[in-house]
């Protein structure tokens, strides 16, 4: 061991007891703890951490918020891809990464094999000065303990927060959706003269940039909308999807033919029509790539039933698979909002592709777990009063005081509205503790 961290770590056990110490924390408290700790390894900016395996938030961060608000998931990944391929499983990786808009000088620590699949710690260091193999084999041990105390966590979350975390996982699922479809619409809108060999250099360019121009201008535009309002116009709807689909057919022989939904002026929920324009598109590109189709026909109706059916139809080959629209999460997306897909595809005659999203907002689940309201601390010190434990027994065994288990004990009271601690240890037993204890949130 190197002295300028041996008599800041001491012992290993005094190591192990200082781990301990960071993992008692709650979430945002932990990458705090873990960057003073770490701090005296490697000195450092910014400390971030990327789950493998939590959907409602898989990212977390300590430092200037002007420095981690502007580190993505993306990055982190791109990062922890490199330092895998460069460094043996379980070392650290010095390098540089670009974060936040610019190169910095970084740590990279993945997890371990079989401990926290895809999570990575990413230390933003202050300085580029070397650092000692000694200090970087305690940092990926302190690092695999915390990584693994976060997946934990995730895993054993209350049944209340991990609707939450489904929740959360589609809304963002619907979102890159969203934008992956339109971004991949408007570069292909933009690739289609440079492409194209009826044009030459000069309008090639000029109609690319004008494409480019005008897609920014509809994200702009779109983003503006969305903000603004929760429904649309089906009308309205449906002729912002008309001209979406024109710039993808400018340059092809494909004959393109719509039809509006009657009910022209029926509101439709904005998501319900954004998810039907995403789906539209990403079916026409597949068509267009696959199929080489001369004719689409795209309709969008009303059901019955009170839903939107949008269909696609082309006289292709007749070959898109029935999971085609599985591309950019499409179909989950979809599915999210209680609607279904289907593609039905008929060798040499063409295909059909029909999305049927319902109109009717579905009814917020309602928290059905009475332990959803209390903080992780609360939650362990409700686990040992269940379990028939003394203010006594509990501080010795969460190495806290008889005063703070008091504390504790009262607002646990009052949370759950019952006014003795046998009640509070009834309503624990029937909702699961301390046979299976719920002793962490959702990250």
């Amino acid at each position: 061991m190197d002295e300028t961290w041996q008599e800041h770590w001491g012992r290993p056990e005094d190591a192990l007891a200082r781990a301990v110490e960071v993992l008692r924390a709650p979430r945002p408290d932990v990458l705090l703890r873990l960057s003073d700790v770490a701090g005296t390894l490697v000195p450092h900016a910014a400390i971030v951490h990327l789950s493998g395996i939590c959907t409602y938030s898989p990212t977390a961060s300590y430092g200037p918020p002007e420095l981690t608000e502007g580190i993505s998931g993306l990055e982190l990944a791109q990062l922890a891809d490199r330092a895998t391929g460069t460094t043996a499983t379980g070392r650290p990786w010095l390098g540089e990464g670009e974060l936040a808009g610019r190169t910095r000088p970084v740590v990279v620590v993945s997890a371990a094999p079989g401990n926290g699949k895809g999570a990575v710690l990413v230390l933003v260091r202050a300085t580029a000065e070397p650092v000692t193999p000694g200090a970087l084999a305690v940092l990926q041990q302190l690092c695999d303990l915390v990584i693994a105390h976060f997946d934990h966590r995730a895993t054993d979350a209350a049944p209340g927060l991990a609707a939450i975390s489904r929740a959360a996982a589609n809304a963002r699922a619907r979102a890159i959706a969203e934008f992956t479809g339109t971004h991949s619409a408007a570069l292909s809108a933009i690739l289609a003269p440079l492409r194209s060999a009826d044009l030459d250099d000069a309008a090639a360019r000029r109609v690319a940039t004008e494409l480019a121009v005008t897609a920014l201008l509809d994200l702009r535009r779109g983003a503006d909308l969305d903000r603004a309002l929760s429904e649309e116009p089906a009308d309205a709807a449906f002729a912002r999807l008309a001209r979406e689909l024109r710039p993808l057919l400018r340059h092809t022989r494909v004959r393109l033919e719509l039809a509006p939904p009657a009910q022209a002026a029926r509101s439709v929920p904005a998501d319900t029509a954004r998810t039907a324009r995403d789906a539209v598109r990403v079916a026409v590109l597949l068509m267009l790539e696959q199929d080489k189709p001369t004719r689409l026909q795209v309709s969008w109706q009303f059901t019955g039933d009170g839903s939107l059916r949008a269909v696609m139809r082309d006289d292709g080959l007749g070959l898109l698979a029935a999971d085609a629209l599985a591309v950019h999460r499409t179909t989950d997306r979809i599915a999210a909002l209680g609607g279904r897909c289907t593609v039905e595809a008929v060798p040499g005659w063409g295909t059909t592709v029909t999305v049927d999203l319902p109109l009717a907002q579905p009814e917020p689940a309602l928290a059905t777990d009475p332990l959803d309201g209390l903080q992780s601390r609360e939650l362990e010190v409700l686990d040992q009063l269940a379990q028939g434990r003394r203010n006594r027994d509990i501080a010795a065994a969460l190495h806290i005081s008889e005063s703070t288990v008091k504390f504790h004990v009262a607002n646990i009271l009052a949370k759950l509205g019952v006014s003795s601690r046998g009640e509070a240890a009834a309503l624990a037993h029937r909702a699961g503790l301390p046979e299976a204890p719920r002793l962490h949130a959702a990250s």
